[in-house]
């Protein structure tokens, strides 16, 4: 029916969109009991409590595993194998220990310029977690000695059992301690033993260093 002028026109109903129906409603069709909200889904301070022993223990294990892996990369350093390696390269009787106490472990090798010269460095951990090094150069120039002993004074002298003679060194408040050997006719070697363990265990390591072989005929033993 066309309306008069003046009046307004009907207009259609609008359908309504249908409402999604709730989980409850949901449940009551299907038959089944509603479920409430997971009981860790509610975040009670228990529960963090529970979350935060298992980030815990988590990272615990992770630790174990890299200390582990850490302790036993020491394992891996080839001193001896390194040092005839450079030896026969060089020509210069490198020196390692040979036969130390148990308790002391390879840390660090290294063949690389320092000051100038070409350096020789095995490190080595103590039994008690201290440092020792030996370091050795040919013909170096004079401040390379004052470099390797970290400026070390001299305090004194030292001649290990096979007869060598050392000059003590030891920086302010002894910190780093060194005993330094000047170059002997068959190696022509400065050598540096130096590091923060103690007298007597810088003389062990000292006295336990041996040449590595550089493979000429009639060279002559430590």
């Amino acid at each position: 029916m066309s309306s008069t002028p003046g009046e307004h026109a009907e207009s259609a109903p609008q359908p309504q969109r249908p409402v999604d129906p709730t989980p409850a409603e949901l449940a009551a069709q299907q038959g089944v009991p509603a479920r409430g909200a997971s009981h860790y889904a509610k975040g009670t301070a228990a529960n963090m409590v529970r979350s935060m022993v298992v980030i815990v223990v988590i990272t615990f294990a992770l630790y174990l595993i890299s200390g582990r892996t850490n302790g036993t990369a020491t394992d891996t350093v080839d001193v001896v194998g390194t040092a005839q390696h450079h030896a026969q390269q060089s020509g210069h009787p490198f020196a390692h220990p040979k036969d130390l106490p148990a308790g002391w472990a390879p840390s660090s090798v290294r063949y690389a310029s320092s000051e100038g010269a070409m350096t020789w460095q095995a490190g080595y951990t103590t039994p008690d977690d201290e440092y020792v090094s030996v370091k050795q150069a040919a013909d170096p120039a004079e401040e390379w000695v004052g470099v390797q002993t970290h400026g070390g004074a001299a305090t004194g002298e030292l001649t290990t059992d096979d007869g060598r003679e050392w000059t003590k060194r030891a920086t302010d408040g002894g910190g780093q301690r060194s005993l330094v050997l000047q170059p002997q006719e068959w190696d022509g070697l400065t050598t540096v033993v130096t590091g923060s363990g103690s007298w007597s265990q810088l003389e062990e390591f000292a006295e336990r260093l041996v040449p590595a072989s550089t493979g000429a005929k009639g060279e002559s033993p430590a």
